[in-house]
Order: C-alpha cells, then sequence, then structure tokens
C-alpha cells in the first residue's frame, strides 16, 4: 500500500513537474518594477541588492524611516534605482497608498515580493490571542491586501510575478512558533489557491518555504517564556552554517525561481526533506516535534508573558562567541539594528 501511494505521488510530480517546465516563462529583472515588503534589512534587503545589480527598479516598503533611509543610501551607493515608502502593513488604507505611490513613480508594477514578517518564538502558554491575531495580520491579510492591489497593475503589464515568502512553519508545524506556523500556513494556503487561477492571466505565483536562514534577524524576533532560553535555542539555529542557510545564498534562489515563473521553492535541501517527509509520514513527523519539545524550555513565570525582542533577550552566553561573532557579522551587514520592526 505504501509502495503504490509513494509511486502514485511521485507520478504526479513527475507530470507536474513536467507540465511546469513547458508552461514556464523567464523573465528579465531589467528595468522591472520591483516591490519588496519588509525589504530595509534583512532577506528582503539581500533581495533588493541582487535586484537591483540585475537593473530592477526597486520599491521598498517597511514602517522604519530611519531603516529605509539606510538601505535606499547603500542602495543607491551600488547603482540602484530605489524608492522607499514607510508603511505600516498592519494598516490597509496605507498598503493601497504605498501601492498606488510606487506605480505613479515608476509608471507600473510587475513584481511584488511578500517578505515582510515578524517571528514570535515561546511556548503556547504564553502566547495570547493578540499574538495570533498579530502574526495572521502581519502574514496573511498584509499580503492578501497587497496582491489583490497590485493585480490590475500586473494584468496592465500583460505578465506578472508575484512571491510569497512563507517558512518551512507554513509547511510543518515547529514548537514554540504556534502563532507563526497558524499564519504561514494560511500564507501557503493563499498563495497556492491564487497561482492557479492567476495563471490565465500570465500572473505566475510563487510560494517561497525557506528553512532558517543566516539574515541576522533573530535579534530582531520576539520572545516570551523564558526570554533568556528561548532566544538562546532560536539565535543558535539561524546562525549555525550547517543548519540554515546563507541570506545571499536564499536571495539568489528565491530570484532565479521567480525569474521561471516555478509554482514552488523549498530550501535548502533539508528543509525539503522534512517537507516530503511529513506529507508522507506525517505520524512519525509529529512524534519526532514531540521528542524536540521536550528539549525546548518549559514555562516561565508570569513575567514570561511580556514580549521582549532578541536584543533584549541575548546575553554574553547566549551562544559560543565565535558563534556569536559570526550571527553579528549578517546582523551589521543586513542593517539588523537595535529597535528594527517587521522583517524576514
Amino acid at each position: 500500500m505504501k509502495r503504490s501511494l509513494v509511486l502514485t505521488l511521485g507520478g504526479l510530480a513527475l507530470a507536474g513537474c513536467l507540465i511546469s517546465r513547458a508552461t514556464r516563462r523567464t523573465c528579465s529583472f531589467s528595468k522591472k518594477v520591483v516591490l519588496i515588503t519588509g525589504g530595509s534589512r534583512g532577506l528582503g534587503l539581500v533581495l533588493a541588492r541582487q535586484l537591483c545589480a540585475e537593473g530592477a527598479r526597486v520599491a521598498l516598503l517597511a514602517r522604519d524611516p530611519d531603516e529605509l533611509a539606510r538601505a535606499r543610501d547603500e542602495l543607491v551607493g551600488r547603482g540602484g534605482k530605489v524608492i522607499t515608502i514607510s508603511c505600516d502593513l498592519l494598516d490597509r488604507p496605507q498598503i493601497e497608498s504605498a501601492v498606488q505611490e510606487v506605480v505613479d513613480h515608476f509608471g507600473g508594477l510587475d513584481v511584488l515580493i511578500n517578505n515582510a514578517g515578524i517571528i514570535e518564538v515561546g511556548p503556547i502558554e504564553h502566547m495570547q490571542r493578540e499574538d495570533f491575531e498579530r502574526a495572521m495580520n502581519l502574514h496573511f491579510w498584509a499580503p492578501y491586501n497587497l496582491i489583490m492591489k497590485a493585480i490590475p497593475h500586473l494584468r496592465r503589464r500583460g505578465e506578472g510575478r508575484i512571491v510569497n515568502i512563507a517558512s518551512i512553519g507554513g509547511k510543518v508545524a515547529v514548537p514554540h512558533l504556534a502563532p507563526y506556523c497558524a499564519s504561514k500556513f494560511a500564507l501557503v494556503g493563499l498563495s497556492d489557491a491564487l497561482r492557479t487561477e492567476l495563471a490565465r492571466d500570465n500572473i505566475h505565483v510563487t510560494t517561497v518555504t525557506p528553512g532558517m536562514m543566516r539574515t541576522g534577524s533573530h535579534v530582531n524576533a520576539k520572545f516570551k517564556g523564558d526570554h533568556r532560553a528561548e532566544y538562546t535555542w532560536f539565535a543558535i539555529s539561524a546562525a549555525l552554517p550547517l543548519v540554515s542557510l546563507k541570506a545571499e545564498r536564499a536571495a539568489a534562489k528565491i530570484i532565479s525561481a521567480c525569474r521561471r515563473g516555478s509554482p514552488s521553492l523549498t530550501i535548502p535541501l533539508s528543509t525539503r526533506a522534512m517537507v516530503v517527509g511529513n506529507a508522507l509520514f506525517p505520524n512519525v513527523t509529529g512524534s519526532a516535534m514531540k521528542v524536540a519539545n521536550s528539549f525546548l524550555p518549559p514555562p516561565g513565570d508570569p513575567e514570561g508573558d511580556s514580549l521582549r525582542s532578541g536584543w533584549e533577550s541575548r546575553s554574553e552566553r547566549s551562544m559560543p562567541r565565535w558563534l556569536a561573532r559570526f550571527a553579528d557579522r549578517a546582523t551589521a551587514q543586513n542593517n539588523e539594528r537595535r529597535g528594527a520592526a517587521g522583517g524576514q
């Protein structure tokens, strides 16, 4: 029974791959207008660097004006054509105004990359309804509102690209990340559903589900429970070279998938194996996650209900010095300064 199921799934995957390759159309990003949310730092900034290098005209949306100014100065200094717009993605009117501003400035829109996000780490005992609502608003409703506003402009171009950057947490539920996983599962569902319906308009939707990436953003993640202990396990996971993917490599793969109009991208290989394993053997994966959770910090005292950033939760002993230097280098390189808000 299992063998026939595996063969059937393999056959469907092969057929889908062949159909996808036959209908796929690559594009050049030269002079294309690309809107990136959460583009002032982390993965969004790395994507902006690489797209500017290809001659794209890039619009960055983020909430912090100072972050945006630093990102703009860097990209313009590299010869990029960039505009930045301060926008709270939790505010629908601001989203609509920002998209229109991009179109008015550049004369159109070709690519939308929904990258903005925030990670809240901690046991479910400390998570409130507000934590889930905040995650859903940023990871689901903000991309939805941006996509709906962008579609008419993409249709006018005759083709377009939408990239929704979800997470392994949108395919496999990870302990101590309940609000994040719930909202990323929703984004994956939205992205996959829109792909089929927008294909007739020659708008290609790519769902990206990366594992841990070394963007330096762990210092701006949010923590509940035993803040220092939660920060420690998360920061180490995000910084280890063999566990996490280098931000520049991740960005290059995302841009390549967008160029080809690929339906989905799961990176790195270990994350792909985890997604496939969960699909084929969900009970095994579920049991493994229970074991993983037993090694994570237990709930803390009532003070653990407060939300603190990585900057506030770290200590000198959070990770080995060599690894801390390695992680801090990515933090400085990708504009992840203290007080940042939003972004991958």
